[in-house]
Formats: structure tokens, C-alpha cells, sequence
């Protein structure tokens, strides 16, 4: 299937195939289905989207179904697992055959339950057409992927559509915190629910305490305690439960695990070196994301310095780069803007775009260095015992695609190396 896509992009020019391509995945969507037996109307199949939130919620959605002794399914940006047996992934959400095909050997290898995230861009190009969900999960809905919607109200709208493919017998949980969280909710079939921190949600939480042991938290009364941190991860545990409760799970035996849970490859992983630096990696590649988890880490850590070390893909969303350099400059006392996947565009550009319209007194704390690997080395560097050093944007990928290749790059990796070196 990735064959063929690549055979026909060569072929047709990029404006019509990028405009055929809903299509293509229609006529797909009906293919898949019939010719592995419409393996979704058997399964369990949960879908989250959003634009933050969606590897963490789909992924200890997934631990928690398999702790309680079901069989389960998982299809993330990070790994797609069958029935505990890991197989890899490219895309966040696959094409409607291959989609169909992992359906099929979920079912097959007896799982119950799926969790999945759900792209826009696979919304919009109808990847997961006829897939039977019994629940969807709305996270938020921040600044990202407008190089390929042109538009928010377009980004919104894609998302939206997941909502509007639920049937009646199926639950609709939404982040009502967020500003878009009630506008999802509008004009779908299915069931509606909302979560949040701030009114009368049907799952409301509340916020009893956060700090580098974790968070405790009280959903709907019931104290629940996490080894996650930050606000952005509160949101996610309260989606966790409500999407719990709303499967039938039982709430007593979900809240004894969410209390050991680990998270996701890549998201807020952390250690602490023999130099006494903490370092936390991240996947954090959006404005609200990156101000999220740098958020974070000043109230865990209110006496540390706070050395960032981040970039901005290439050919993607250039609107996203000052905005992120803003944010990045201002809540870091040190900021090393460098390459992250700079793909096929010059990465002294993005790092001039990302500078752009910092005030002199935040250009005195960024330092720009393209090469990734020495722009790390710079922030051990800087970085003196208690300081806390966060590299985000990559989280889990282990790989930078320079001019068409990928080369083997893992954050995680290059920091532990650097420390023992």
C-alpha cells in the first residue's frame, strides 16, 4: 500500500494527488473492511484525538485494559502492539488496508479491546471510514498541522468529523476546559460526556497537589494518585478515567494501577545524572505543548535553572516557529534552538524564523547551534548540578531526516552517552 501511494505521488502532480487522496482512502476504506471480514464491528475500538494528549491516552488506556486481564489492542504514534507483540509503525493512524489488516489480527489473536489514535490528517483524508468505534476522546485542540489544513477552522472541522461518525450506541468524551471541547460535542449522534477541572463536568477533577513525585488528584471524590506529572498530564489521567468508567472497567482496580502507571516512550521521560542534572525528554513539537511541559517543570522545580533545547521540523507549519521560539526564550533561562527533522529545508532558516520577533532581552538567553547533537552537548555544558535540562520535540523518535534520509538520533540516548563521556 505504501508502494503504490509513493508510485502515484511520483506520478501525479502533488496538488491533485494530495486533493484525490480522500477518495482513494474511501474507495480503500470499503476494500479493507469486506476483504478482512469488517473486523472492527467485533472490537472494542476506542479513538482519541486531539491535538495534545493522544500517546499518553491511548497508550495507558491500552495498560490499563491488559492489567485488568483483557486482551487488548494498540495503534499509536509510537508503536502499534497486538495482544502484547510490538510491531512497528509510520504513520499515527494507517491507511483504511492497513488499518483493516491489524483489526483482523487484533481479533484474531482474541483481543477485546483496541485503543487508537485518530490523526486530522487521516480524518480529513477518510483513513478510518466505516471503522466501528464504541468511544471517541477529545484532548484539546492547540496550534499545529496548518501547513496541511491551510486553516484552523479547517483543523477543527477534521477533528469534528470523527465526532460526527459515532453512532448513538457509542460514547463522546470532550475536554470541555478547552475552547473547543463543547463544539465537538454539537450536532453528534453518539452519547455525550464531558471532562474537565474548572465546572460541572460529567467528570470533573480537582488538582489537590503537583510535585516531582507526581500528582494527586480527586476525580468525581475518589482521591487518585499518579506518578505523572504536570496539569497536561491531570487532563489526560481525568480522560483515562472517564473513558474507564464509561467502558465498564472496574474504577476500584483502575485506580490502584494509574497509581504505578509508567508513561509513553518519549513522554516527560527523565533521569537524573551522576552530575546531579535532570534531564526530561519530551515529544512536545506544538506552542501549547512546549509552554505545557516548560510550565510544568517551573512549578516542580521553582529553584532550578531551566535549559531548553528544542527546533521546529522542516516543511511542516512554519506559522508555529515564532511562537515557539517566544514561548521556548521566555519560560527557559537558557534556550538552545536547533534542528528537529529539518527535512528539506536549510536549518539556519527555520532557527532565523524561530528568532524571529524575540525581544532583546530573550535574544540575550537563546543561543542557536543547527547541528542537534552539539546543540545537547551545549546544554550539559551550561547545565551545572540542580539545573534541570528538557529536550523536546523528538520524544521517542530515533531518527533526524536530513534532505531525505533519516539517521539513527535518539535524544534519550545522546544525553546518557554525553553524561558517561
Amino acid at each position: 500500500m505504501e508502494k503504490l501511494l509513493k508510485t502515484l505521488k511520483k506520478l501525479i502532480p502533488r496538488r491533485l494527488f494530495t486533493a484525490l487522496q480522500p477518495v482513494y482512502h474511501y474507495l480503500l476504506a470499503g476494500v479493507g473492511a469486506l476483504w478482512y471480514r469488517f473486523p472492527s464491528q467485533k472490537l472494542h475500538i476506542v479513538g482519541i484525538t486531539g491535538t495534545n494528549g493522544k500517546t499518553t491516552t491511548a497508550t495507558l488506556l491500552y495498560k490499563i485494559a491488559t492489567e485488568l486481564g483483557y486482551n487488548a489492542g494498540l495503534i499509536s504514534t509510537v508503536e502499534n502492539i497486538i495482544a502484547g507483540e510490538v510491531t512497528p509503525t509510520t504513520h499515527t493512524t494507517p491507511d483504511p488496508i492497513s488499518l483493516n489488516r491489524l483489526f483482523r489480527k487484533m481479533l484474531d489473536a482474541g483481543c477485546d479491546y483496541v485503543f487508537m489514535e485518530v490523526s486530522s490528517h487521516a480524518l480529513d483524508q477518510n483513513r478510518v471510514l466505516g471503522v466501528h468505534f464504541v468511544g471517541g476522546v477529545f484532548t484539546n485542540l492547540t496550534h499545529d498541522h496548518l501547513d496541511y489544513h491551510k486553516s484552523f477552522e479547517n483543523y477543527f472541522r477534521a477533528k469534528k468529523k470523527f465526532f460526527q461518525m459515532l453512532g448513538r450506541r457509542a460514547f463522546a468524551l470532550s475536554n470541555t476546559d478547552n475552547e473547543y471541547g463543547n463544539n465537538m460535542l454539537q450536532g453528534i449522534r453518539a452519547k455525550k460526556f464531558s471532562y474537565g477541572f474548572k465546572g460541572n463536568e460529567d467528570f470533573h477533577g480537582e488538582i489537590k497537589k503537583i510535585s516531582i513525585d507526581g500528582l494527586d488528584l480527586a476525580f468525581n471524590g475518589v482521591d487518585v494518585g499518579s506518578k505523572l506529572l504536570g496539569t497536561f498530564n491531570a487532563y489526560n489521567l481525568l480522560a483515562i478515567w472517564g473513558a474507564s468508567h464509561l467502558l465498564g472497567f472496574d474504577m476500584e482496580k483502575v485506580k490502584v494501577i494509574l497509581k504505578d502507571i509508567e508513561p509513553p516512550a518519549g513522554r516527560f521521560q527523565h533521569f537524573t545524572s551522576p552530575q546531579g542534572v535532570l534531564v526530561i525528554v519530551d515529544y512536545a513539537h506544538t506552542p501549547d505543548a512546549l509552554e505545557n511541559v516548560l510550565k510544568t517543570i517551573r512549578i516542580s522545580f521553582a529553584d532550578s535553572k531551566i535549559i531548553s533545547v528544542f527546533g521546529c521540523g522542516g516543511d511542516r507549519d512554519p506559522m508555529k516557529r515564532p511562537l515557539m521560539g517566544r514561548i521556548g526564550a521566555a519560560l527557559s533561562d537558557s534556550a538552545i534552538f536547533t534542528s528537529d527533522n529539518p527535512r528539506n529545508e536549510d536549518p539556519e532558516k527555520i532557527l532565523e524564523q524561530m528568532k524571529s520577533g524575540l525581544s532583546e532581552t530573550d535574544l540575550q538567553k537563546v543561543k542557536t547551534i543547527p547541528n542537534r547533537r552539539e546543540a545537547i552537548l551545549e546544554g550539559i555544558t551550561l547545565a551545572q548540578t540542580g539545573d534541570v535540562i528538557l529536550c523536546a520535540g523528538k520524544g521517542h523518535e530515533d531518527y533526524q531526516e536530513i534532505k531525505g534520509t533519516k539517521h539513527h538520533f535518539n535524544d534519550m540516548e545522546e544525553f546518557k552517552k554525553a553524561f558517561q563521556n
